[in-house]
């Protein structure tokens, strides 16, 4: 019989060194293939999180079986690599069941027609997601308790910094934005799209090349407090900050 062999590694995984990787999915796979006579006729990896639906590889196995070679099985590490959601599990379980494809696993086996499978497979699913989501809220947990320490916990960047292995320090290239748009501001106190202009022909752009707008010039000046050296993430009020701050502006 011919399979496809389907990996999936997630990116919180790798930052937490997990211990199976590509290369260990990959054997396992191969060795449950050659044990059961399964030919192994296509190869696809996805890098994304189990609890996410749009991973690529996986829809063209769910949904683009024609551009891949004829298959009857899909042998996966474990079945959290299909899904760490209990739901996006048995929608393709059932999706590939509707086609006569089996959903294999190395790891656990189920015997066809016993009325105990579905139930130990939503036993499994609903482990697998309770872990996803201890582990979201441990990340999270540890998000908040740094930014109650003034640090920088994720997000959008401000304007006039950069990050270093989590730290967030001053970009020299973006700081004569910030310090051209508070003075221009609060010594001068020149228009929104006025700023916009003197930025443009100062030879500033965006992080996308583009032309600063009035509205990205608010946003840096309603963040006052973080270039004066608080910072503030979700919920949480302002702190003190651990980097540098930018304002006073110097004479």
């Amino acid at each position: 019989m011919k399979a496809i062999g389907y990996i999936r590694v997630s990116t919180e995984e790798q930052s937490a060194d997990d211990k199976y990787g590509i290369e260990v999915q990959k054997q396992a796979i191969s060795d449950y293939a050659d044990r059961n006579d399964f030919e192994i006729v296509c190869w696809l990896t996805d890098t994304i999180s189990g609890a996410k639906d749009n991973r690529p590889e996986l829809d063209k196995i769910l949904y683009n079986a024609d551009q891949l070679p004829a298959h009857e099985a899909v042998i996966v590490f474990k079945n959290d690599r299909v899904a760490r959601d209990t739901k996006l599990y048995f929608y393709y379980f059932y999706t590939l069941e509707k086609r006569n494809v089996k959903l294999l696993s190395t790891e656990e086996h189920f015997s066809e027609g016993d009325d105990f499978a579905n139930i130990y497979r939503s036993l499994l699913m609903f482990v697998a997601e309770q872990e996803r989501k201890n582990i979201a809220l441990r990340t999270g947990r540890g998000r908040s308790l740094k930014a109650q320490c003034g640090g920088y916990s994720g997000g959008n960047k401000p304007y006039g910094y950069y990050c270093v292995d989590g730290m967030l320090m001053q970009n020299p290239e973006e700081r004569p934005i910030v310090e051209t748009i508070f003075r221009e501001h609060d010594e001068n106190h020149t228009s929104l799209l006025d700023i916009c202009e003197i930025l443009y022909d100062g030879g500033y752009r965006t992080r996308k090349g583009k032309r600063f707008q009035p509205s990205t010039i608010r946003g840096i000046l309603s963040n006052r407090p973080f270039y004066e050296g608080k910072y503030k993430y979700g919920d949480m009020g302002w702190v003190q900050g651990v980097h540098s701050p930018i304002l006073p502006l110097e004479v």
